[in-house]
């Protein structure tokens, strides 16, 4: 199941988290990162290198911590936000790990070695339009002249693409905060953590708490807190059998599988729901080629949304009538909304 991946990864993440030796070795590196940043940044301020702006605004949901910090539930809350406000928003992503290289639009019966499997799951759960592509211009360009009614874009990842002009940056974090403080290698961060940006967003998790407890926030930026909710699974091979996570708290052996960016928070979420549960994290955007359910001895196997979307595909998997899924619904206070909202209309009046 690829245990040395995974295993490297939560190393590095360790590491991340303090000014440790390991830390101080890399640190020298991270000096040359720094050199990279300021120097692609004073491009774009000089107009040595010019951003590409287009006839709808962008809003860029991205993040300084290397990793997952829960964009995808956020941007899948953003398109239905703003859908709810009037909007007919679309999407544009990279894409991780699709094999073309040429912008292409995610339709529900895509696969995710194509497209990508948080795209994937943003066009399944949003049935808005998606399209990705490495240069997310050329993906957004593709998405305008498809869908005409779009009249906003959403950039899914992004916020060091700076070729995008974007009208609104919303900079997403957890409770990790900006790990040591420092920039890759020696930490976790892909920017500085004093970078502007529009809002701040901090995923709680299945957190219950209100106070954001993080030093990372700046004074001066919005910080809102979004929670994660999951109280159901729906069964992998039949979707519309869906039972509520306690359901399976009297299961002699569950074990759960996740593939993503922080696999801790989506234990953390089955722990919350009362759930003893075997623990597997695998590496991010693991792609299921090798079937790790064979291996395990389980009653019942629990997955994120994100796995799915690529379980679903593979024959020897999505008929095990023993995978469960478990959906997460991100939760932020409508004041979020109404001033994103707010943003958009400063963009219809200039």
């Amino acid at each position: 199941m690829s245990s040395s991946s995974a295993s490297l990864e939560r190393t590095l993440t360790r590491t991340w988290m303090r000014r440790g030796p390991l830390a101080w070795l890399l640190f020298p590196l991270s000096l040359v990162t720094a050199l990279v940043i300021n120097i692609r940044q004073a491009m774009y301020r000089s107009g040595y290198k010019k951003a590409t702006h287009l006839p709808v605004p962008v809003i860029v949901v991205g993040n300084i911590f290397v990793g997952g910090t829960g964009k995808t539930p956020l941007t899948i809350w953003l398109v239905e936000s703003l859908r709810t406000a009037g909007f007919t928003p679309g999407v544009v992503s990279r894409g991780y790990g699709r094999r073309m290289d040429i912008p292409v639009e995610v339709l529900a019966t895509s696969l995710s070695m194509d497209v990508g499997d948080e795209p994937l799951l943003i066009a399944k759960r949003t049935q808005c339009p998606v399209w990705v592509g490495r240069r997310r211009v050329e993906a957004a360009r593709a998405l305008l002249a498809a869908h005409p009614e779009v009249d906003v874009i959403v950039s899914d990842d992004g916020l060091q693409h700076y070729a995008l002009a974007r009208h609104i940056e919303i900079v997403l974090s957890d409770q990790r905060g900006n790990g040591n403080g420092w920039l890759l290698p020696a930490g976790p961060l892909r920017e500085f953590a004093s970078r502007g940006r529009d809002f701040n967003v901090v995923n709680v998790g299945a957190s219950k708490a209100i106070a954001i407890p993080l030093p990372m926030t700046l004074a001066s930026t919005p910080t809102f807190a979004m929670q994660l909710d999951s109280g159901m699974a729906e069964q992998l091979k039949d979707r519309n059998n869906r039972k509520p996570l306690s359901a399976f708290a009297s299961t002699t052996r569950v074990a759960a599988l996740a593939g993503i960016g922080s696999p801790g928070r989506f234990f953390a979420t089955l722990h919350a729901a009362g759930l003893s549960v075997d623990e597997y994290p695998l590496p991010d955007h693991y792609d299921f080629a090798d079937n790790p359910f064979e291996a395990l001895a389980a009653d019942i196997f629990l997955i994120t949304e994100k796995d799915a979307v690529k379980c679903e595909a593979i024959s020897a998997i999505k008929d095990d009538p023993r995978i469960w899924v478990v959906p997460v619904s991100a939760r932020i206070d409508s004041l979020f909304t109404q001033q994103i909202v707010e943003k958009l209309r400063e963009f219809q009046i200039a």
